[in-house]
């Protein structure tokens, strides 16, 4: 009777197994769906660099860290697109590669536009050496001169401020980027993002730095064996223990190519975000209060949502937490989450007054089987203020759950319907050896271990983990869900992933596609969807301090189509939103039905806020949003 019963136990138990493997196999549409869902996407792939002489595919690291230096390396790449030259689109490119840690200005294949030689962002004057590492680039005119100046952000040491000394129209020259120290003197920072916008509604730009291992340890050091400050993550789902994050509140001096000052606001950041593994930085005025609210997607931990409640030069934001129900595992709660956030992406659905959170997680099958996040909005802006968090984690019910070890995650509408897609990096490590059992033991064990470099496995180059994934272009169905189209459109490719970058490369109307890759080639992918609608593309600029002629670009604005024949779209200008993939600072709207009534908001260089409609024709237009309310297209 014993042997029988124990049979039978294990039969229904081996059955339950099966039921829940079964439950949890990632859902897919068929065959013809597939092809029909995929029609109307088509991309040409474009190279957009090739290996530099003398690449390296891992980093030099402190002596501490040198077994698991495979690890440490699984950083750096990125990409911008953006306009330096004056072009009316997004034909120009800042690469990050870690192969040979260059930061580089390039034309962008595809443009139409003549090649100029390859430009490369060197802080000449400043301290640097090999113990310091790009991690990323993003464009800012923080002078208001109407030209765009770059930061560039590093592991090693605080982030340079590259002022742009050229004019908006002249091809870009190592000669016309002056170098000088966001913060003075230089501090040993790993950041590893960093995102701008006017967060206390002064109407100058301000930068919050995302910074990862703690401050002053030299992680890229190999003579650093007397490093104290090096130490990992304090636990896999709760660490605190990262670099600071940093807010720096901006000004223009109102002259040109001079370095705006700055006033440093980062005790303003809850301490529970202040310290956490800051990999994704998100803004988007969710209040209506017209400044950014924030997201943040922290490694190791929960990420903070922070609602903004600022006025000019008082910065107050309060981190609010989501409410849990009996039916809600404790890490689908915002702000709650124990999972690894790695990228933040706001996409709206039809009418909605708050968009959807979408959160990249590691979700790599029969390996860490965490989920991405997609927040959906059950409740309105007031909820907000009033310290309640009206969202419901929905990723499962949308086909968002899993994708991958996922980083940046960006949302656009790449066939002009008014519906947006989403594309999510994804990778971690390529090689042959596979790693995920090293991993998973380290995963599981104590937290109190996760802390010191020695108790962690060996990860070296030629060692594998979610190095052959795919990057999930994700589209939405008819019934609200989304399925990964990837491989019917024809862009999946085994890429290890970072970051993408959408802009208007060829000034079509249709978004493109930066893929930055981590120790392999990046990519261009050129939109030739097939049957696209008309696309508005809007350059929405006011004027900067440099007077009525230095025209600078009107980040945080948004717009709104809310009209009968017209899909209904919200566009916030918050280029920079995610991970290390920086887009360009244009709105993209669909306009299918030709001609857009539109609603524009801003805030002037003042800090004072504007309301306008305006009508759009299809097309690249540059709208100039006055400091008397008025916007004028040009």
């Amino acid at each position: 009777m014993r042997l029988m019963y124990r049979v039978a136990t294990t039969a229904l138990a081996l059955a339950l197994m099966g039921a829940v493997g079964v439950m949890t196999i990632r859902p897919s549409l068929g065959e013809s769906d597939q092809s029909d869902r995929a029609a109307p996407f088509a991309f040409e792939t474009l190279a957009l660099n090739s290996e530099p002489p003398d690449a390296r595919f891992e980093r030099e690291v402190a002596p501490d860290l040198e077994h698991f230096k495979g690890w440490i390396s699984a950083v750096g790449a990125g990409a911008t697109l953006l306009d330096l030259r004056g072009l009316g689109k997004s034909g120009d490119v800042c690469l990050v590669d870690p192969r040979d840690d260059s930061v580089t200005l390039r034309n962008a294949p595809g443009s139409g536009e003549d090649d100029y030689p390859v430009v490369e962002l060197l802080p000449e004057g400043l301290p640097y050496d090999d113990t310091m590492a790009p991690m990323g680039c993003v464009p800012a005119d923080l002078d208001e001169d109407g030209d765009l100046d770059i930061i560039v952000y590093y592991w090693g040491r605080s982030p340079v401020l590259f002022m742009n000394t050229a004019g908006p129209e002249a091809a870009p020259a190592a000669e016309n980027f002056t170098a000088h120290e966001l913060v003075a003197p230089m501090q040993i920072w790993n950041t590893t993002s960093l995102n701008v916008a006017d967060v206390d509604g002064s109407g100058s730009l301000d930068i919050l730095v995302g910074n990862y291992f703690p401050d002053g340890a030299r992680v890229l050091d190999p003579d650093a064996d007397d490093e104290t400050r090096m130490e990992m993550q304090q636990s896999m789902g709760l660490a605190t223990n990262a670099g600071r994050n940093r807010l720096l509140l901006t000004e223009p001096t109102g002259e040109a190519d001079a370095p705006p000052s700055i006033t440093d606001a980062s005790t303003a950041i809850p301490e529970q975000a202040t310290t956490a593994w800051t990999l994704a930085i998100g803004f988007q005025d969710l209040t209506g209060t017209g400044v950014p609210d924030i997201y943040l997607g922290n490694d190791f931990g929960n990420d903070n949502l922070l609602v903004n409640h600022s006025t000019p030069g008082d910065v107050r934001l309060e981190l609010l937490k989501g409410d849990r129900d009996l039916t809600t595992p404790k890490s689908q709660v915002m702000g709650n989450g124990s999972f690894k956030g790695m990228g933040v992406a706001f996409t709206y659905e039809d009418d909605a007054e708050l968009p959807m959170i979408v959160v990249s997680n590691i979700t790599s099958p029969y390996a860490l089987h965490e989920s991405n996040f997609a927040f959906v909005p059950d409740g309105d802006a007031a909820d907000l203020l009033d310290g309640t968090v009206p969202y419901n984690e929905s990723s499962e019910q949308l086909g968002l759950a899993r994708s991958g070890w996922s980083w940046d995650v960006k949302a656009g509408d790449f066939d002009n319907d008014g519906s947006d897609e989403l594309f999510q990096a994804t990778g971690f490590l390529k090689g042959e050896t596979k790693r995920w059992p090293e991993l998973q033991e380290i995963a599981m064990g104590n937290d109190q271990l996760l802390e010191h470099p020695a108790v962690w496995p060996n990860f070296a180059e030629g060692d594998d983990i979610s190095g052959h994934e795919t990057n999930p272009f994700w589209v939405r169905g008819d019934d609200g869900t989304y399925a990964d189209l990837a491989e019917a459109v024809g862009i999946s490719e085994y890429d290890v992933t970072r970051a993408f970058a959408f802009g208007d490369v060829n000034g079509d109307g249709l978004l493109d596609v930066v893929v930055a890759n981590q120790w392999e080639d990046s990519r261009l992918l050129l939109n030739q969807a097939p049957d696209a609608s008309p696309g508005a593309v809007l350059r929405l600029v006011r004027p900067g301090a440099g007077g009525d002629d230095a025209l600078t670009p009107a980040l945080g604005a948004s717009v709104q189509v809310r009209a009968d024949g017209h899909p209904a779209q919200t566009r916030e200008l918050f280029p920079a939103n995610g991970h290390v993939g920086v887009s360009d600072s244009i709105v993209h709207l669909a306009a299918p039905s030709g001609d857009l009534p539109v609603t524009v908001s801003w805030r002037d260089g003042a800090g004072d806020t504007h309301s306008t409609e305006l009508t759009v024709e299809p097309g690249t237009h540059t709208v100039l949003l006055d400091d008397d309310g008025t916007a004028e297209i040009r």
